[in-house]
């Protein structure tokens, strides 16, 4: 801190390449935590995901049913805790761009499996009274203006006619990434509308273990249970069926850490020029300093302080930039919660701080080795 008014004193004398030095962090940094922000949108599913939870599908494919008798078989399978059921509704409301999941549930089991999903009693209570009732997130709440009480239609797609539903309760997340884009409906009154051959077939399984550290055994056993039957199952966790999800949308931790090293290496770039520039400018008063008693290990770290200096103000503006820009492009990607955790907002004033001491290093090395007599014979 002794020689802080010196080192600001000479960013300040070239304050328009300052600033451009400094812009350039910001937006690097911007970018970012941009980047990390829908990064962490796509694995929302997988980082909420529950580790004492299974998933149990129909081993052909996902939209293939399963018999509505597995339920009491998966529960006889040992480390089986408790299983619920659920199956895709898939309809239409007022326009087919309005997509969000439509979730047949099993009422009696659903909230004991899904304690983070947080509603009131109340409201529970109404949802249990009422066949035609539903309860929706309150993402999809407060996108479509909906309020507890109003009468909500639904088009069926691969299920038949319009279906109205009584809006009872809005259920909301315990944690910020939770999915609150939800709409859930009873599973009787879907088997009282839907047709015949849905009797007795759900979409898929959701299991809950007593040790999660037992997985893997309880996995092979309920796969091993209906091997060889007419509706074999495939069972993964929550977190390996959430990842499969993200990983049909493409790459997309290489694409972002793609990105992101193009940047940090312009960055160098951009950075170390400035920096070199300085010290040039400066090779004659960099002599004076010596003469008068500077070290070389000093003048050293004066030119890398220049360097961390511009790094820590460009990169804070950059991540706050991106902090409150972020949440607006949860509208390009309906249902995903993005924004950026105060770890991540760290971690990128962090890497902007390893490329501005990284871009000064040469420049100041430059300069720790300047000889006085040659530095005085240039200017």
């Amino acid at each position: 801190m002794k020689y802080l008014a010196l080192v600001l004193a000479n960013l300040r004398r070239k304050k328009v390449r300052t600033t451009l030095t400094v812009g350039s962090f910001a937006a690097a940094l911007f970018l970012f935590g941009l980047l990390i922000a829908v990064r962490g949108a796509f694995n929302q599913g997988v980082q909420v995901a529950g580790a004492d939870r299974l998933i149990v599908i129909n081993r052909v494919s996902l939209i293939q049913p399963l018999p509505i008798s597995y339920r009491e078989r998966i529960l006889r399978v040992p480390g089986v805790k408790a299983v619920t059921f659920a199956t895709w509704f898939g309809g239409v409301y007022q326009d087919e761009r309005n997509f969000f999941p439509q979730i047949v549930i099993e009422t009696s089991t659903w909230r004991e499996m899904y304690p983070e999903f947080l509603i009131s009693d109340a409201e529970w209570a109404e949802f249990m009274k009422d066949r035609q009732g539903c309860l929706a997130g309150v993402d999809t709440a407060k996108r479509f203006g909906w309020k507890v009480g109003d009468r909500i239609p639904i088009k069926g797609t691969y299920i038949p006619g319009v279906w109205e539903f009584n809006l009872l309760g809005i259920y909301r997340g315990a944690r910020p990434d939770d999915d609150t884009s939800q709409f859930w409906l009873r599973r009787d009154y879907f088997e009282e509308k839907a047709p015949s051959y849905w009797k007795g077939l759900v979409g898929w399984y959701i299991v809950k273990v007593a040790n999660p550290d037992a997985v893997t055994s309880v996995v092979a056993a309920i796969d091993e249970t209906f091997s060889n039957s007419p509706y074999e199952t495939k069972t993964e966790t929550e977190k390996s069926f959430a990842a499969a999800f993200v990983k049909q949308i493409g790459n997309i931790e290489f694409l972002i850490l793609s990105i992101g090293a193009v940047v940090f290496f312009t960055l160098l770039l951009v950075t170390g020029n400035t920096m070199a520039i300085a010290v040039r400018e400066r090779t004659g008063e960099l002599a004076v300093l010596k003469t008068v008693g500077f070290s070389d290990t000093l003048v050293l770290w004066l030119i890398i302080g220049e360097a961390l200096i511009l790094a820590l103000v460009g990169g804070t503006l950059g991540v706050l930039a991106a902090k409150a820009v972020a949440p607006g492009l949860a509208g390009f990607m309906y249902g995903a919660k993005i924004f950026l955790p105060v770890s991540d907002l760290g971690l990128g004033v962090g890497l902007a701080l390893v490329a501005g001491a990284l871009a000064g290093a040469l420049p100041a090395l430059s300069a720790m080795r300047l000889k006085v007599v040659d530095a005085l014979r240039r200017v």
